[in-house]
């Protein structure tokens, strides 16, 4: 049973040594954990996977902390960093963070932050179970995929394509990446039907706004498409 109930705590900061610290006494309080060393690696990690937690280092290689923040929906983020000026700490809360806390830190006092957001993310759990974007609403929950409040009925290959494109909704997802994530939930998907179920899927999408939500790049695959 405890199982059931053990909360999972995503950890990305390439400092092996933090991590490795954070990991053992997260693991101690009961909690699963996993990690990514990137801002790159954790979007893909992501786009696997729903922790419930997100401790968050600034100074990553690749794609930074500031620019991975942006790109977490429905999950709280705790940022860890070094700098601490209160304006910087301010525009982080501002893009989405839900708190900050500064290096060298108290363990005792991050671990009571992390409860106090685990509290929290319970206590709404409509919008832990909710994407967005723009017009756009899917309940994860129900199944259930609204345009300005409108229902559209999918199919569930329609579901699982438009799911993993709102969890990702600034990434490029390659079409062999859609085929292996939606394959557990609609293993009938091929790549030959692909084309076919997201030009279904835009269609439907379209008819309440005249909008085109999604969108193609040449050579690669899909990704929802920006004002």
């Amino acid at each position: 049973m405890e199982t059931l109930l053990m909360k999972h705590i995503f950890i990305v900061d390439d400092d092996i040594h933090i991590g490795n610290m954070l990991e053992e006494v997260l693991q101690r309080e009961g909690y699963k954990v996993s990690r990514a060393y990137s801002g790159t690696e954790a979007l893909l990690v992501l786009s696997a996977q729903t922790p419930d937690l997100i401790l968050l280092d600034l100074m990553l290689p690749g794609l930074n902390g500031e620019e991975v923040l942006p790109k977490i929906q429905g999950i709280p983020v705790i940022v860890l960093s070094a700098k601490s000026e209160t304006a910087h700490k301010v525009q982080l809360l501002l893009d989405g963070a839900c708190d900050y806390i500064t290096k060298p830190f108290d363990l005792t006092e991050l671990l009571a932050r992390i409860t106090v957001q685990l509290r929290n993310a319970s206590s709404q759990p409509i919008l832990r179970h909710t994407l967005t974007f723009q017009e756009i609403k899917l309940n994860t929950e129900t199944h259930s995929v609204s345009v300005q409040d409108r229902p559209v009925k999918l199919t569930r290959t329609e579901y699982a394509i438009l799911k993993l494109l709102m969890e990702n909704p600034s990434q490029v997802i390659t079409k062999s990446v859609l085929l292996d994530r939606i394959s557990e939930d609609t293993p009938d998907c091929m790549e030959s039907s692909l084309k076919v179920h997201i030009s279904n899927l835009r269609k439907k999408l379209k008819a309440i706004t005249d909008k085109d939500y999604i969108e193609a790049v040449w050579g690669i695959g899909f990704k929802m498409k920006e004002d």
